[in-house]
């Protein structure tokens, strides 16, 4: 994406390229162990991002690391990393509970986020041995997320990884892979546009059909298409058009969107409008009907652009809300100068949807030695405000706008069991049962857990605490819940916005502690079965009583009947808070869990090693299995040493793993590994064990 001249640094990333339920979360734990697998995987068996040329390969030698691969080439059955790719989760359906604050719109502006979690090339397909990534949580705000990359020295197409989109299902959002033709400036060339245009000697286009075949088989949603070359012409355009809705046919069975990215023209030229007009309306909608579902506009758009834009779409008969008016937060974030006026006017509704561009800056932009809790700290302000409360988001005057001003949240907490353990998808330790499982940095997005929407909304008629996402100590993953600071009055905090149905038999779970220094903490449970009666106004909570908890007691659960209250449907939860003796208190949330029914899930099948590679004296091992029957939530591996003690090496959505760096431990004949599968609830099946002789 250029949209004209811009800062060479965009650039620089693109080249770089009831009891049973207690059961469940408090069952056996595993051992544990300090001691961690060694690091130093045997490269060809690592799996990566999945990326493509159209068709013909640049000149010369690729550089160290990268593959040049056809997509003309692909197909499924020689998709060697295929298994470690394709996602696992459905995209969730969703739903509007009422705004909190009196700004946001439901069903009015929608957000699409163009993010990229690293180079082209190289991109681990489930996660590394680091905390160090961007981890995107604010998914109640996204229509969609565009997995973004490309570039001329690795290659112009760029499939999703599982992890990411087995998350954004998890709360709703689709994810789109990237087709990035880019300007001759930064390497392209033509000859790959007409690659990808061009058609068979029956007049079908054959890539728009692989394109289709690759979102499919990786379980994604659709292309996001960016077409900067420039030198084409009339022709080239109409082909283009024609790929776009060859393209759109052939996903069209299975849901899958294309949004086209404001850059050519209907001349072929490269020509950034900043707006949809005449000359660019084509790839969105033409005689024949919808070409693109929805359109990227470059960043040059005025209020008068957006404003004819809207009225286009509308006479189109398309919804103005599918137009991205482009956002780059890439080096400024929350300081970038935007007329947010022109978006969205006060006091009325949106002219345009939201475009925004890297919003992974609330990463990158923080100095070395950046923290897990220092990147979320950010991520929130980036999405919240700088009140980091979405119940007054506003900032006023013409500095930053936070999206929780002006787009109501979303929710897909809507059947039992739900259950959270607060893990982001990533952290500095792994946890089971409030126990370290592993002491390695990790991250795995598709392990993350749905998390509380509205970070962080605090009632209280005293001071008000500090709430985040800590990395400290967790009860299951890599992080919990915390709440710290003075509670002399009570403070409620709301979680989750849910259509959960509530009866006699419906159990609620909370696993919670004080942390060591802490004063007692009093805590209530806080239902609502029934919606806010306005936006900005609180939920209408019920409380029921948890007990105080106190800093020696360590990991409690507690397991309520909300049922108590009546038979129907749980609006929204939280929780209530008051601190005891005079002493600031510092409250660890660790688990949270409704269901009605608990058990213990089968376990998977035909667990084997499928390849082996040793260097350094380290051995990679690719693993698969046969999906355990019911429904799943993940699965998760583990090494078991000869003295007995378990080693959590990591987990995946998916039905393939890939273990990096093992080496021998204690003169053992054989490495002994265990697959797991995990429930909603986090129970674990029984092990399946898989050994691998040294």
């Amino acid at each position: 994406m250029s949209g004209g001249p811009r800062p060479l640094p965009r650039r620089r990333v693109l080249h770089a390229g009831a009891a049973g339920a207690a059961a469940a979360l408090l069952g056996p734990p595993a051992a544990v162990s300090g001691a961690v697998a060694a690091a130093g995987a045997a490269a060809p068996l690592q799996p990566y991002a999945a990326y493509w040329f159209p068709d013909s390969l640049p000149d010369g030698t690729p550089a160290d690391g990268v593959l040049w691969r056809s997509l003309a080439s692909w197909t499924a059955r020689t998709d060697r990393d295929l298994p470690f790719n394709a996602a696992s989760v459905p995209l969730a359906g969703r739903f509007t509970p009422m705004p909190p604050n009196t700004t946001a719109r439901a069903g009015r502006a929608r957000i699409s986020a163009l993010v990229s979690f690293g180079p082209t090339s190289g991109q681990p397909s489930q996660g590394s041995a680091t905390a160090d990534v961007y981890t995107p949580t604010h998914w109640a705000y996204l229509d969609e997320l565009v997995f973004w990359g490309g570039s001329a020295g690795e290659g112009l197409i760029l499939a999703p990884t599982a992890p990411v989109v087995d998350a954004a299902h998890r709360n709703g959002v689709p994810v789109l892979g990237t087709v990035f033709l880019p300007p001759a400036a930064y390497g392209g060339q033509l000859r790959w546009t007409r690659d990808l245009v061009r058609r068979d000697a029956a007049g079908r286009h054959p890539l728009a059909a692989k394109l289709a075949a690759v979102a499919r088989a990786y379980g994604f949603d659709g292309w996001f298409v960016n077409a900067e070359t420039d030198g084409g012409d009339a022709a080239l355009a109409a082909d283009m058009r024609g790929f776009l809705r060859a393209l759109r046919a052939a996903g069209a069975r299975h849901g899958l969107r294309i949004t086209w990215y404001d850059a050519m023209d209907r001349d072929g030229r490269v020509a950034w409008q900043g707006a949809l007009d005449a000359r660019n309306q084509e790839f969105f909608q033409d005689a024949a009907g919808s070409v693109a579902d929805s359109v990227f506009l470059d960043f040059r758009w005025t209020a008068r652009t957006l404003a004819d834009s809207g009225r286009l779409a509308g006479r189109l008969g398309r919804d103005r809300y599918e137009l991205w008016a482009g956002v780059d937060v890439e080096s400024a974030g929350w300081g970038t100068a935007v007329d947010w006026d022109a978006i969205a006017p006060p006091g009325r509704d949106p002219v345009v949807s939201y475009g925004f561009y890297r919003p992974e800056w609330t990463l990158h932009h923080l100095p070395a030695g950046r923290t897990p809790g220092r990147f979320h700290a950010a991520d929130d302000r980036f999405w919240s405000g700088a009140a980091l409360d979405p119940s007054r988001p506003a900032g006023g005057g013409r500095g930053w706008r936070a999206p929780a001003e002006v787009v109501a949240d979303r929710s897909t907490v809507t059947a039992l069991p739900f259950a959270t353990s607060f893990n982001t998808g990533h952290g500095l330790r792994w946890y089971e049962h409030g126990a370290v499982a592993s002491d390695a940095p990790w991250n795995h997005l598709g392990l993350q857990d749905r998390l509380p929407p509205r970070r962080w909304t605090a009632r209280s008629e005293g001071p008000r605490p500090e709430v985040c996402l800590d990395f400290a100590d967790a009860w299951r993953g890599g992080s919990a819940l915390l709440v710290h600071g003075a509670l002399p009055s009570p403070a409620v905090l709301d979680l989750f916005p849910t259509r959960l149905p509530c009866g006699p038999g419906t159990v609620l779970e909370l696993v919670h502690r004080a942390d060591p220094g802490s004063g007692p903490v009093t805590v209530e449970v806080a239902v609502a079965l029934r919606d806010a009666p306005a936006p900005g106004a609180p939920a209408p909570y019920v409380y029921l009583p948890a007990g105080t908890v106190r800093a020696a007691d360590g990991w409690r659960t507690v397991t309520l009947r909300p049922g108590a209250l009546g038979r129907g449907t749980v609006r929204a939860l939280g929780v209530r808070l008051v601190g005891r003796g005079g002493r600031a208190v510092a409250w660890r949330l660790g688990a949270l869990a409704v269901h009605e029914a608990a058990g213990k899930p089968a376990a998977p099948g035909g667990a084997r090693v499928t390849e082996a590679a040793t260097a350094g004296g380290a051995t990679a091992l690719r693993l698969t299995w046969r999906r355990a029957a019911g429904t799943i939530r993940q699965y998760v591996v583990h090494r078991q040493l000869p003295s007995g003690r378990q080693v959590f090496l990591g987990g995946t959505c998916g039905t393939a793993f890939f273990v990096p760096g093992l080496r021998r431990t204690g003169g053992e004949a054989a490495a002994l590994l265990t697959v797991r599968a995990v429930d909603e609830l986090f129970a674990h099946s029984a092990p399946v064990a898989v050994r691998y002789p040294w």
